[in-house]
């Protein structure tokens, strides 16, 4: 047994009866609203005098504020564009100087390679024979090596005779 006052389907008990209050849909669709009859036939909440100023102020800007937009959209945009140049010269800076420590490990290899193979064509006792044999050259003997201390370690130059 059912009571007058229960609620079924989509409506609603006032009094006892119950009456309607939406559409019901038939079918798998469902009908979409209409957004902007609703919004137009939304109560409007009356504005006050001040809000109503301050919003026409925002909608209006005066040729100073423009001016003043413009020029610092203008000096944004050539500070971003030098940054970006020098972000480019940066980059470019970087690629030369490591193409140049490539080319100078090629060099360096080259070179000790160079080296390697020229001290390694030297037959020292070859030298040796001829400066003995053919130009008379002896060894040093005793009391003939003097040390000398000289301000540059790598180079002695005579410019008078050996004190005895």
């Amino acid at each position: 047994m059912q009571s007058g006052r229960t609620i079924q389907g989509n409506g609603r008990m006032q009094n006892g009866r119950r009456v309607q209050n939406t559409a019901y849909v038939h079918g798998n669709t469902v009908r979409k609203p209409d957004i902007v009859r609703e919004i137009e036939s939304a109560p409007r909440k009356r504005l006050s005098n001040a809000t109503r100023k301050n919003r026409e102020k925002a909608e209006h800007m005066s040729p100073g504020y423009v001016l003043f937009l413009s020029l610092a959209l203008f000096a944004t945009g050539w500070i971003l564009v030098g940054y970006i140049s020098l972000q480019s010269d940066i980059t470019n800076s970087i690629h030369h100087i490591s193409m140049l420590e490539s080319e100078l490990n090629d060099l360096r290899l080259a070179n000790d390679e160079e080296y390697n193979r020229i001290t390694s064509s030297i037959d020292l006792e070859e030298v040796r024979r001829i400066a003995i044999q053919d130009l008379g050259m002896k060894y040093a003997q005793e009391g003939q090596i003097i040390s000398f201390e000289s301000e540059n370690s790598d180079y002695v130059k005579q410019m008078s005779s050996i004190p005895d």
